[in-house]
């Protein structure tokens, strides 16, 4: 029951810095009215990835400036966020795939045919699952719908699988959800109390869903959880939304006609990615783990893996300390490259630093810019790290612990630096680093030493002038007071 209407214009559209599509001439609708859900909802608009002339996905792929495939992986529940991915990329392994009727309607169709809970098939005809516009895999619905007479039948199998949960009210009054507490706050546990879904399609493939695919958790009554699939009324179609694909990898490989899922921590997508292979003759850059983006890909956030082809990491060892000695360095010298570009940078060097040091934990004095150069689309840079001013070194435990973090891409720069690869790092030995931080001290001491001996020399001069000023000096006679034959002997 809501409505958009407005006008169809054509801009130049980008989609930030961490991509790395070019700037495309698009079509998109300009809304000037909005009714319903649409004008109370947070969101101030829908990007539209289905299929047909525009979509945004087949005006990037009719401008040769991605492939025919993108991907979604949506975080779990509590956890939020996720990963956008425009492009084709090499599927994981265990990725599970099902064909995709492209011309049984303008949405993203899949052949379900049938479901089990706990095991177990559920007596559900499998034509069901056809009605109109049959399976729906749809990334903008929340929740999951199914026609009624599958909805019956799922909503009971699971009931049955709950043992001691109670059913409780749902949080809305006006809507008859159905609710169980006493399954606990985290959701980790969720399985210990709910059974597991699995969705069976056409070729048999099995698609297996925890319970945060298809729970919601009740917003007014703690440790409790409702069902996040609803009977979809009188319309036979059955509508997979957001919530079923929760952690999950979706691809939707529009070449080849099929959609693919993978069970996976969105938030840790990039680090449990495959390698992708770049196009021919590109020059992208390699993410720490090895993946080599195509030009429609997002550059990855995710923690180094020593991979071929992946520059490693440059360690300078630290002698070993002796028994029962501390470990120290005199610093740490970081070599990282970021997807942003020069000009940027260059007007952002201090914020930069002050990113540096909150992530890591360090004083803003402590982190410096050795020198930055531009590398295309990214800029190279090499900073380091040095003792705070009242020390003279670092402990080894606390370098060790912060090249770590970098390289599991732990901190976190901003929107502005966009991704990092680091591709180097090294101790700095505590006797260069006790030259690096002291070797002006002593050309200071050494000026002011000479300083204090210039005036010294400078005052015994003048003193020994004062003191003897009147050595050597004639006395002069006024010869008006004096006769001639006086002046002339005392002459």
């Amino acid at each position: 029951m809501s409505t958009s209407s407005g006008l169809l214009g054509k801009d130049i559209m980008s989609f930030g810095n961490n991509s790395m599509i070019g700037e495309e001439h698009l079509t998109f609708g300009c809304e000037t009215i909005e009714t319903g859900d649409l004008f109370y909802q947070d969101a101030d608009g829908i990007m539209g990835l289905g299929r047909g002339p525009l979509s945004i996905v087949d005006q990037l792929v009719e401008h040769k400036a991605m492939s025919n495939s993108f991907s979604l992986c949506y975080g779990g529940m509590d956890e939020g966020g996720g990963a956008m991915i425009l492009g084709a990329i090499p599927p994981p392994p265990e990725m599970v795939f099902t064909a995709s009727e492209p011309h049984r309607s303008p949405y993203y169709n899949l052949g379900l045919k049938g479901l089990r809970v706990a095991g177990n098939p559920l007596s559900i005809d499998p034509s069901v699952f056809n009605g109109r516009f049959g399976t729906i895999l749809d990334s903008g619905t929340t929740y999951a719908y199914f026609p009624e007479k599958a909805y019956n039948v799922f909503r009971d199998a699971v009931k049955q699988q709950l043992g001691k949960l109670q059913e409780v009210a749902g949080p809305d009054p006006n809507f008859p959800d159905v609710c169980f507490a006493g399954a606990g706050n985290d959701p980790i546990d969720l399985p210990k109390h709910f059974p597991s879904v699995d969705l069976v399609f056409e070729g048999g493939e099995v698609v297996s869903l925890a319970p945060e695919n298809y729970l919601f958790r009740h917003t007014r009554v703690p440790g409790a959880y409702c069902l996040g699939i609803f009977k979809n009324g009188k319309d036979p179609t059955t509508l997979l939304g957001g919530i079923v694909v929760r952690n999950m990898l979706v691809t939707y490989d529009r070449a080849k006609d099929k959609i693919g899922f993978w069970k996976t921590k969105c938030t840790d997508l990039w680090m449990n990615l495959p390698a992708v292979v770049p196009p021919s003759g590109a020059e992208p850059i390699k993410d720490p783990n090895g993946i080599s983006p195509s030009p429609e890909r997002l550059p990855p956030s995710s923690g180094p893996k020593e991979t071929p082809g992946t520059p490693q990491s440059q360690y300078v060892p630290v002698p070993a300390p002796e028994q029962g000695a501390a470990h120290y360095v005199g610093g740490i010298e970081v070599q990282m490259i970021l997807s942003t570009n020069y000009s940027i940078f260059s007007t952002l060097t201090s914020e930069f630093l002050e990113v540096i040091a909150h992530e890591l934990d360090v004083k803003r004095s402590q982190v410096s810019i050795v020198k930055y150069k531009d590398q295309g689309r990214n800029v190279s840079v090499l900073w380091r790290i040095l003792p705070a001013a009242t020390e003279n070194q670092i402990m080894g435990t606390t370098a060790q612990s912060i090249i770590s973090r970098l390289q599991g891409h732990e901190i976190h720069l901003g929107g502005h630096f966009g991704m990092y690869e680091l591709t180097s790092w090294k101790m700095i030995p505590t006797s260069t680093r006790s030259w690096l931080s002291h070797w002006h001290l002593v050309v200071i001491a050494a000026i002011a030493a000479s300083a204090i001996a210039v005036i010294a020399v400078g005052l015994l001069v003048y003193w020994h002038l004062w003191r003897y000023r009147d050595k050597g000096r004639s006395k002069y006679v006024h010869l008006q007071t004096l006769g001639d034959e006086e002046s002339l002997e005392q002459l």
